[in-house]
């Protein structure tokens, strides 16, 4: 059955929630005590870091359900997707815990499925690809707005140095919160490269699944489900790992970020290992 779409939206359906406001202030703590050199500086990369890659998370599904809203799914609301709470994405396992453990271990910005979209409400082709495509956008967005500062020259004097006794800090002008930015910067890129590619049930597939043919649709249908465990077989191949690596770090330099910077902001971040 169709969803029942909602008759008037209450203005609340639109205010962020407590949950994204916590987020939100986390990312801002982290930040000032990454800039500071507050406690262990690895530690605070990591909460920089991570918290600042969940805020991206809300923000890309949040970019799905407002554009799926405006093209005429109303029951977004409803359900509580304009209010950027991860808490209430149909999948968060796959939305939050999974890409969080893949930025954790691996340093990949994995695309998830968060949004339920009723299509039935959606009238055009062109709207079906624009709800799709929203949430790369963000990412893109979000990169571009990282690196920024890397334009103006920031991050251009951090460098790797021993700190006596066999570990490795960051030196340079507030290099820690430089090697942290860089590091979601790269994260924004590969989330972008990954959201866009034409894999059955990721966004970039269905950016284009509206148009394909009735049987092409049916088999778009039949392995969408398994468009995440393709992927992971894609990226467990090490020559594909490694051409998509390379991709991702062209790309980010490309926009301005400094050459390994973002790879070495992900290794940083592990504060449990050695560099």
């Amino acid at each position: 059955m169709s969803y029942q779409v909602s008759q008037g939206t209450p203005k609340s359906a639109f205010v962020p929630s407590p949950v994204f406001v916590g987020i939100l202030a986390v990312t801002a703590v982290a930040g000032w005590m990454t800039w500071t050199g507050y406690g262990n500086v690895r530690v605070d990369v990591f909460l920089l870091v991570v918290s600042g890659w969940v805020l991206s998370l809300c923000l890309h599904e949040y970019a799905h359900a407002i554009v799926a809203y405006f093209s005429g799914d109303r029951g977004v609301a409803d359900r509580g997707y304009l209010r950027l709470n991860p808490l209430k994405y149909t999948h968060p396992v796959l939305s939050i815990v999974l890409p969080l453990v893949a930025v954790i271990l691996g340093g990949i910005g994995l695309p998830g499925g968060a949004v339920w979209v009723d299509h039935a409400h959606i009238r055009s082709k062109a709207k079906e690809s624009l709800i799709s495509a929203a949430g790369p956008a963000t990412n893109v967005v979000f990169a571009l707005l990282l690196a920024i500062p890397f334009a103006f020259g920031a991050g251009s004097d951090v460098v790797l140095m021993s700190d006596g006794s066999g570990g490795v800090v960051v030196g340079g002008n507030h290099g820690d919160f430089w090697v942290a930015l860089g590091a979601l910067a790269f994260l924004q890129v590969t989330a972008s490269l990954l959201n866009l590619l034409p894999v059955p049930g990721l966004d970039g597939g269905n950016i284009v699944q509206p148009w394909l043919s009735p049987p092409y649709q049916r088999a778009y249908n039949l392995f969408a489900p398994y468009g995440f465990i393709l992927l992971f077989v894609l990226l467990w191949q090490s020559r594909i790992n490694e051409w998509f690596f390379t991709l991702v770090s062209w790309l980010a330099g490309l926009i301005g970020v400094p050459d390994g910077l973002g790879e070495v902001g992900l290794f940083y971040m592990r504060f449990w290992s050695s560099l």
